[in-house]
C-alpha cells in the first residue's frame, strides 16, 4: 500500500472527534436515531433501548419489551420523546418490530417474522404507523416489506418489492440499519425520479437495487423498475461487502463496507456514484479498514465513515478518504451514525465534536 506525503492544514488525528458519553450500558449498540441534535434514541443487545432528550448529557434507559431480554435490536427510528419504532434481527422468530407511544414506559409487539429461514436487515419508516423492511433473500426471492397501520391489532402486511428474482443466496448485512436508504423527498432527473436503494451481497457479486419510477404527467399508468447494479466491491467472501449506504443531495451516494473479519484491510472498503447509483467506481483512497456506517455531514460538509479501528472522512463526495481519531480510548470502535450521535460495542455512545476535524482535505502526492 503506497502512503501519502500529507501537510495537514489542521491535524488529521484530533483526539475527540467523538466525545464519549454515559451510557450506564454493557450493551453492543448498531441502533441510532437522532431526531435532532438534542433528542435521540439508541439500541442493541439484549432488548436495550436508551433515549437522551438534552443532547445526550443523560442516557435514560428504557423498559425492557416483554419478551425481548435476548432479542438483539439492530434498527430504531423515532419521531418525538414518547414515539419510536425498534427492530430486532436474528433467524425466523428473533427479526420483530416494536413500538412505544408513551416515552419507552411500554412497548407493543408490533409484528413478528414468521418465515423460519428469514432475517431482518434494516427499518425505515416515513411515519409512525408505516414501516418498511429489508430482510435477506429467501430461496431466491427478495424480502422487502411494507407494513402499514402498524398501531392497529393486525398491522397491514404488504409483500412489496417482495418476490423478485435475485442470485440466490444474497443477503444484506444488519450492521447498522443502513443498508436501506429512503429518501424523504424525491429526487429527480429527466423523465424519472428515485427515493429508494438498498445493498444486498453474495460473497462474488455486491449489489445496489434502486426503484426507479417514471416522472411523467403523461404517463398513464407510469412504469416502474427495480435496477440491479453491481458495485466493485465483493471480495469472495461471505463476511465482506457492502454494509452501509448514504445519499448527499446531487446525485452522490456513497457505499462502504469492506471484510468484516479483517477490519484492518482497506481493500474494496468504499465506492461512489455520481448518477443516482447507475454507475459506481471504488473510491481511489479508501478508508483505512473495514467500515459499516457512513454518513453526509451538513455540518462538516463531508461524508463521514466508521468502523471499529477508526473513523474516516471524505470531502470529494467518496473518491478519497482520509484518516482521523488516532486516540483508541475516544475516536475508534464504532458500529452506527446519526449524527451528530455515533454509537457502537461495550456501550459506547458518543457525539460529534466538528471543532476536532481536519476543515480541509489533507493534500498528498496522489
Amino acid at each position: 500500500m503506497r502512503f501519502s506525503l500529507a501537510l495537514a492544514l489542521l491535524t488529521a488525528t484530533a483526539s475527540a472527534q467523538f466525545t464519549l458519553q454515559q451510557s450506564n450500558s454493557t450493551a453492543s449498540f448498531r441502533g441510532i436515531y437522532a431526531v435532532s441534535d438534542s433528542l435521540a434514541w439508541a439500541s442493541g443487545t439484549n432488548g436495550t433501548v436508551l433515549r437522551t432528550v438534552d443532547a445526550g448529557e443523560h442516557w435514560l434507559a428504557c423498559a425492557v419489551p416483554l419478551g425481548a431480554e435476548k432479542l438483539d435490536f439492530r434498527g430504531i427510528q423515532a419521531f418525538d420523546d414518547k414515539t419510536a419504532i425498534v427492530m430486532s434481527s436474528g433467524k425466523g422468530d428473533a427479526s420483530r418490530i416494536y413500538k412505544t407511544g408513551d416515552g419507552c414506559k411500554h412497548w407493543k409487539l408490533a409484528i413478528t417474522n414468521t418465515e423460519p429461514e428469514g432475517f431482518w436487515d434494516a427499518l425505515h419508516s416515513d411515519s409512525s404507523d408505516h414501516v418498511w423492511v429489508m430482510g435477506d433473500s429467501i430461496n431466491g426471492k427478495s424480502v422487502m416489506l411494507e407494513i402499514r397501520a402498524l398501531d392497529d391489532a393486525e398491522p397491514e402486511l404488504e409483500m412489496s418489492l417482495s418476490n423478485r428474482e435475485v442470485d440466490r443466496g444474497i443477503s444484506s448485512f444488519a450492521a447498522s440499519n443502513s443498508t436501506l436508504l429512503i429518501l424523504k423527498n424525491d429526487v429527480h432527473e429527466p423523465g424519472w425520479k428515485y427515493s429508494r436503494w438498498w445493498a444486498g451481497d453474495t460473497p462474488e457479486h455486491a449489489y445496489v437495487y434502486r426503484l426507479r419510477q417514471e416522472s411523467n404527467a403523461m404517463c398513464r399508468p407510469c412504469q416502474e423498475f427495480t435496477d440491479k447494479v453491481e458495485v466493485p466491491m465483493a471480495q469472495g467472501v461471505s463476511t465482506a461487502g457492502i454494509f452501509s449506504l448514504a445519499f448527499r443531495p446531487e446525485k452522490t451516494l456513497v457505499a462502504i463496507g469492506g471484510d468484516y473479519k479483517a477490519p484492518e484491510s482497506p481493500i474494496r472498503t468504499a465506492a461512489w456514484s455520481s448518477d443516482y447509483g447507475k454507475t459506481w467506481t471504488l473510491s481511489t483512497k479508501p478508508p483505512h479498514g473495514y467500515r459499516s456506517s457512513v454518513a453526509w455531514s451538513n455540518r462538516l460538509q463531508a461524508f463521514l465513515t466508521v468502523g471499529p479501528n477508526g473513523t474516516d472522512i471524505s470531502y470529494d463526495n467518496g473518491r478519497t478518504w482520509q484518516s482521523v481519531g488516532a486516540d483508541p480510548e475516544r475516536s475508534n470502535d464504532w458500529n452506527a451514525l446519526s449524527l451528530p450521535f455515533v454509537v457502537g460495542p461495550k456501550g459506547r455512545i458518543g457525539r460529534l465534536n466538528p471543532a476536532d476535524f481536519p476543515k480541509k482535505p489533507m493534500r498528498s502526492d496522489r
